[in-house]
């Protein structure tokens, strides 16, 4: 992690670094880490907190957002979970749990000073489940949810896959890559050059793996397996690991905050679930994008903001 070492200073428990950086301690079971935080802007009204995908990815696909949210006013906070790139890697295994995770945002939440008269939570993907799960713990918290690419149920997902996606995909490829997955060969090469070709550049983000955004690029590079494959599990088509039984589908109408659910209609999610989402929330509101897939926020990139940002600017 050399290339990382100027974003630490262990001189204190609580460090603010150059260009907006802090490392926040975080007390967990398993003793004191410290988690990677980046703010940019200042709006007093208007705090966007971003949780990445995984778990055990990072902050870095979120950088789109550095083309529209200054201009837009937006004071926004990028963050890398612990475990992930950025932040402390501990090797306990016990620390990758939804409640830990959801204890963790809330100490993020008190270190940056953020509340309901400014706080909007944002996830995607795995964050989009955490935000889920912030939420229905301290909501009261919030000014503002969103929701970006995410079911509220992980057996919805995988029968989603299972039901839409797979039958669509090359069947001779669907089976190399169910048999990689069975005899756990998930990390041969292989299994990734299919993956690219044959689901992601369709579902994931829909553009060549040759013209993948450096970001995104940077994201894939520096997943922490550790963290991922535990809870994710091991296939790319579905969940099995510890989120596998994950439903708050009945949760939902618990969530009075206003909150925007944002899908793609090529998404690994089916749209319909996302806008059923939002139909289940007091105050929810569905931003559907027509050309985007899992990465919307690049693949239907104008689509993406402008309507995140007139749901923003209604929050004023």
């Amino acid at each position: 992690m050399s290339d990382v070492s100027t974003y630490f200073d262990h001189g204190g428990r609580d460090d603010v670094l150059s260009g907006g950086v802090r490392m926040i301690p975080i007390e967990t079971s398993k003793g004191e880490f410290r988690v990677w935080t980046k703010r940019i802007g200042n709006n007093p009204t208007l705090k966007v907190l971003l949780l990445h995908g995984g778990p055990g990815f990072t902050h870095e696909y979120w950088e789109a957002c550095d083309s529209y949210f200054p201009a837009a006013g937006v004071e926004y906070y990028y963050y890398d979970q612990l475990g992930s790139y950025y932040s402390d890697q501990p090797a306990e295994p016990e620390l990758w749990e939804i409640d830990r995770f959801v204890d963790e945002v809330e100490q993020v939440r008190q270190a940056l000073g953020l509340d309901r008269d400014n706080f909007v939570l944002m996830g995607n993907s795995w964050g989009g489940l955490l935000a889920i799960e912030y939420a229905l713990a301290h909501q009261e918290h919030l000014k503002g949810l969103v929701i970006a690419n995410m079911m509220a149920s992980i057996d919805a997902y995988n029968a989603y896959a299972r039901d839409v996606l797979m039958p669509a995909m090359d069947q001779d490829v669907l089976a190399e890559i169910k048999a990689m997955e069975k005899s756990g060969d998930t990390t041969n090469p292989r299994y990734e050059e299919l993956l690219f070709e044959h689901h992601y550049r369709y579902h994931v983000l829909r553009m060549p793996p040759a013209q993948w955004p450096e970001p995104v690029l940077r994201s894939f590079k520096h997943m922490n397996p550790d963290v991922y494959v535990p809870m994710q599990g091991p296939s790319e088509l579905g969940a099995s690991g510890k989120l596998e039984h994950w439903d708050r589908t009945a949760d939902l109408s618990r969530i009075t905050v206003p909150a925007l659910t944002i899908g793609g209609a090529h998404d690994t999610m089916d749209p319909a679930h996302m806008k059923w989402m939002a139909e289940t929330m007091a105050n929810g509101t569905y931003l559907h994008c027509p050309e985007g897939s899992h990465l919307a926020i690049y693949d239907d990139q104008e689509t993406f903001f402008a309507g995140l940002l007139d749901w923003l600017g209604a929050l004023r």
